[in-house]
Formats: C-alpha cells, structure tokens, sequence
C-alpha cells in the first residue's frame, strides 16, 4: 500500500532584476517554498507554495509546514488526494482563523496538494491533468502580465511583436500615472488586443468609482482587485455605481467565499492561484462554482516553475479557464527550473503532456537557487 514516507522543502529566492514595482510595495526577489513528497514506491512529488510578500515569509512557511503540515501527510495514502486535503483544511483552517491568517495556511496546504497531483501523474505515467480524465483543451489562451508603470510603450511593443492579443497594465501609482500607464499601452496595441487592468487594491470606493471614466476611455475589459479590503459588498457596489467588471481571487481563501464571488452579477473573474488557494484540489472547486454561474476562470499566476507548469495543467482538466496569466518580467524561478519550458505563441500555450507536471523540473538550476532557511534539522 502507498504511502508519504518523507515530506522535504526548499526555500527558492533570486533577485528580480528588472524592478517590479506593485501599488503597495516593490518587489525585489522572486521567492517560493518548493516541497518535495517521497513515497514507499520511490516516486517523488513537486509542489509550490507562494511566498512573494512579504520579504520574510520564509521563515513563516518553513515553520507552518515542518510544525503544521508536515507531521500531518507523512504516513498517509498518497492516492487519496481529497482525503489528504480535506484532513488538512479541517485540521489547520480553524488555527488559521484564530491566527487571523488563513493565507499562510491555504498557501502552505497549496503545495502539498499539488505535489500529491504530480505524484498521482508519475504513478499513473500520465500529465497531470490525463489523471481524472480526458483533457478538455490541448492547448490554453494566455494573457500578458505586469507591463508597468515604467517603460509601458517598451513592455507592450514586445508584447505585440511576441503576437500576444491581450495585455494587463499594473495600476495604482496615483492617477496620473495611472491614466499615462493605460494611455501608454492602448497607444501601443491599438484597438484590437484586449487590454486589462490590476489596481491590486490601491483605491478606496470613491478613487475606485473616479478612476471608472479613464478606465472605460481606454477600453479596459476588466479591473483587478481594485478596493482596499477586497469585500464584496463594496466590490458590488462599485459596480452597481460604474457598471466596471471586476476580477478578483487571487486573495481569497475558502470555498465559500469563492461560491459568494461566483454568484455575484459584480464579479465577471475568478482569479483563484493555485499555489496559494489550496492547490489544485481547491482550484477545481472554484471553477465547478464559476460553471454554475457562467463566471469566467483566469487563474492567478505569479510564481515559479512548479506553479506555471501545474497552472497549464488545471488549465487542461478544467473547462471553465478562458486563459491564463503570463507574466512577462524577468523571472529567474520560472523558466530557467524547468527543462525546454513551453512559450507563448500568438497568446497560446501548448499544454505540457510529460508525466506529472507536464515539464521536468531542472534539478540543478534548482539547486542553484535554494537558498538556507531556519532549523536545517531533518524533516520527518
């Protein structure tokens, strides 16, 4: 009988060179906890837990998932990926509630949860998404990300010759340069593409309900994240007062309220990340609430490796996803880990069909990029 033996991690972390800049803070390293699960059939699992901000949850992962998750798996049947998650939740979200910090929790579940789907992968010698049936799509839609807020005209003419037919611009940065950013961008592209927005919460409802006209000279699709606090009962009610679509999930954590989201006329997006919703367990049940809704599914995607090639494959099994996020910055824990990593062409992915993720993972550029982390003792 199959069974988790070990559960190892590694701290990933390498400067981001070309001076990402968010509303709320920069961002200076790409991080990631990448977790690693060993079984009594000699199969090892990858999985990816989100750590971009803030500058020290490292240490906070490392902790959650040797003191929290860890002793939790090793023993368990692998096989039994919903029993091994609904374990998990049930025994961790409450200490999340009362911590005041359910996203920590969900993240770090996130990566457990889509190593035990890579190891269903290799025992079966299927990708990823082969494993709970046949594939809905070959290959996905991909949108271009992070294009500002400097050197927007530079970002998207690389966008259009790279044949991408829809971009988003970060927002944020006050409304000055909030309206050069889209004016910027829009001048670029032109009319056709598909031009999309990320405020990542910068405004309250009255700069949110101001920011509508400009949004709307320049075309934009939909607005991400863009009140403070995320709370639905404001994001409808900016939309009750502009009529913008809005995209939100990348920060949001239970089912329930992806359930809430689906159900809201406000919300035209859901953007659950899989490496920090609850993996590709969860991701699965935000896209059966978005089809019983007729909500759209653009996963969040602003990790590594692991990440990008588990987001293709929930991307292939899940009808729901119109597209995926392609980040366009430089991203030295993404491509560089994976061997021949796929690429966009003409705002499409081939979706990867290897066993598992779909893409073997480098391990020597992966070595090259751990990095140490707290209490270097063995794992159990």
């Amino acid at each position: 009988m199959s069974r988790i033996t070990a559960a190892r991690l590694r701290v990933l972390r390498a400067p981001a060179a070309d001076g990402i800049a968010m509303s709320f803070a920069p961002l200076r390293h790409r991080s990631a906890v990448l977790v690693e699960l060993d079984t009594d059939d000699g199969l090892t699992g990858h999985g990816e837990s989100w750590i971009n901000y803030p500058p020290w949850a490292a240490s906070e992962r490392v902790a959650t998932l040797r003191e929290g998750v860890f002793p939790r798996i090793v023993g368990a049947d692998p096989r039994d990926i919903g029993a091994v998650h609904r374990s998990l939740c049930a025994g961790l979200e409450p200490l999340g509630r009362q911590w005041g910090a359910p996203g920590p929790v969900m993240q770090a579940i996130s990566a457990v949860d889509i190593a035990l789907w890579d190891l269903a992968g290799h025992a079966s010698g299927l990708a990823m998404s082969r494993v709970a049936g046949d594939r809905v799509r070959e290959e996905v839609a991909v949108y271009a990300s992070s294009l500002g807020p400097g050197d927007v005209a530079a970002q998207a003419r690389r966008c259009v010759a790279a044949g991408h037919d829809a971009v988003k611009v970060k927002l944020g940065f006050g409304r000055a340069d909030d309206e050069r950013i889209l004016a910027e961008a829009r001048g670029v592209l032109g009319a056709a593409p598909a031009l999309y927005a990320d405020a990542n919460q910068a405004w309250d409802l009255a700069e949110a309900a101001a920011m509508a006209p400009i949004l709307r000279a320049y075309d934009v699709a939909w607005i991400e994240e863009p009140l403070r606090g995320n709370r639905l009962p404001e994001l409808e009610e900016l939309h009750r007062r502009t009529g913008l679509p809005i995209a939100t999930g990348e920060n949001v954590y239970g089912i329930g309220e992806f359930r809430r989201l689906a159900a809201s006329p406000a919300i035209a997006v859901l953007q659950p990340d899989i490496a920090k919703a609850g993996g590709i367990t969860e991701a699965l049940a935000v896209c059966e609430a978005a089809a019983a809704h007729g909500t759209a599914v653009l996963p969040h995607l602003y990790g590594g490796a692991v990440a990008f090639a588990a987001t293709l494959q929930l991307a292939a099994m899940a009808r729901p996803v119109a597209a995926v996020e392609y980040d366009i910055r430089d991203n030295p824990l993404r491509d560089p880990l994976l061997v021949d990593p796929p690429v966009p062409d003409r705002g499409r992915i081939a979706v990867p069909d290897a066993p598992g993720l779909g893409i073997p993972l480098d391990t020597a550029a992966i070595a090259a990029v751990t990095r140490p982390h707290p209490r270097e003792e063995p794992e159990s």
